[in-house]
């Protein structure tokens, strides 16, 4: 008997990074658009570290032009900011109308990742207060400098000359998101931020979450499939190609995460989908390799086969996840973005799924640009039909 049909509104992945421009050697926005769509996204919110960032209206309007020419996904962006000029030109966006409607929010960075884009916490402090006033969104990538370079320290000293790429866990420890995230949610409570926690990946770091949300903050986060689904022990068999910020954690970790979205604590999934082309990570220097994996085409399924009480990786034992229905997907990867980032979604094409379809994720067979995935030869249920 043919199975049942669903029908999603058109998801939403409120992070992702499309590369265009000064990075179209990695991807497009139009081909990567493809890929958001043959997944069922339809609205998906870019990350501002390309070159040049987005900190300035002039290159928000270059990428809003970008993105003109591109049918069926909307793409939205936010707006980067490392320097005091940075906020002016912020202000000015956030009031122009139709800037505004293109604008996510805010993304501030603690420490550096792919693009060199750590603020000072000067610079990070008046982006929390500047927010606050103007009720823009802010998301954080809560990693802090400090904790991250007295760990590079201790490696280093301990071992010398490493190219072991499960290090990357290491040198980008827990307590760094979880130092950042306080601090974060810190300053949120100081000034009313609207603050949004990006791939959250540690309990630690959920466990401040829960905490803040239970204070009455207005603090949400997300977090993504590759802290979902893999793990540390996937170093072995994906080496550089499952390097990304924050890194790969324990299984404990990743327990953590499925509780908090069966509690409730983490609002949203989204992918981070960061390509990076193959040679790049095979460059010969696995902890030297760009951070980020793709992800934007293979979140529904991955959500899907669990929602159909599956576990897709070949090799992890599957964690204890709660309940988690088809509803969850929507409400993870459509309501709770649309309503956070304030983003009007629900006019976008609706997404029909035959819940039942078995296939193999093989990157060849993917739609970005990069022709890879971490997912490899994982087995999963759930094809878009329309």
């Amino acid at each position: 008997m043919p199975s049942a049909l669903l029908e999603f509104p058109g998801l939403i992945d409120c992070h992702v990074h499309f590369r265009e421009p000064g990075l179209t050697h990695k991807a497009t926005m139009a081909g990567e658009a493809l890929s958001a769509r043959r997944g069922g996204v339809r609205t998906v919110c870019d990350m501002p570290n390309t070159i040049p960032p987005t900190v300035t209206i002039e290159a928000l309007r270059d990428k809003i032009a970008c993105a003109d020419a591109i049918a069926d996904c909307d793409i939205r962006f936010f707006f980067g900011v490392t320097e005091y000029d940075h906020l002016t030109e912020l202000t000015r966006a956030w009031r122009d109308p139709d800037l505004c409607r293109r604008l996510a929010g805010v993304k501030i960075f603690f420490d550096h990742s792919t693009g060199n884009q750590g603020a000072a916490m000067d610079v990070i402090r008046e982006t929390f207060k500047v927010c606050a006033e103007e009720g823009i969104p802010l998301a954080a990538h809560c990693e802090d400098a400090g904790v991250n370079g007295e760990a590079r320290a201790i490696i280093e000293k301990s071992h010398p000359g490493t190219a072991d790429v499960s290090f990357h866990s290491l040198l980008r420890p827990c307590a760094s998101e979880a130092k950042a995230v306080a601090d974060a949610v810190a300053l949120a409570q100081t000034y009313g931020t609207p603050l949004h926690i990006a791939h959250l990946s540690t309990a630690e770091g959920v466990g401040l979450v829960r905490q803040a949300k239970e204070e009455g903050a207005a603090v949400t986060c997300e977090t993504t499939p590759h802290h979902l689904f893999l793990t540390v022990d996937d170093y072995e068999v994906l080496g550089p190609f499952g390097k990304m910020n924050p890194p790969l954690r324990t299984a404990d970790e990743r327990q953590a995460l499925w509780d908090a979205i069966a509690d409730g604590t983490v609002d949203c999934i989204a992918s981070d989908h960061a390509p990076h082309t193959a040679r790049e990570k095979e460059c010969g220097d696995p902890l030297g390799a760009p951070s980020g994996v793709p992800g934007t085409e293979t979140v529904l399924p991955l959500l899907l086969t669990v929602a159909a009480g599956g576990w897709p990786h070949p090799s992890s034992p599957r964690p204890n996840i709660p309940l988690f229905h088809y509803s969850n997907i929507q409400t993870l990867c459509f309501t709770n973005p649309n309503r956070i980032f304030s983003l009007h979604a629900d006019a976008a094409p609706r997404v029909t799924i035959d819940p039942d379809a078995a296939w193999v994720i093989r990157g060849k067979d993917l739609h970005s640009q990069c022709g890879w995935t971490p997912y490899e030869g994982w087995a999963v249920k759930g094809k878009i039909v329309s």
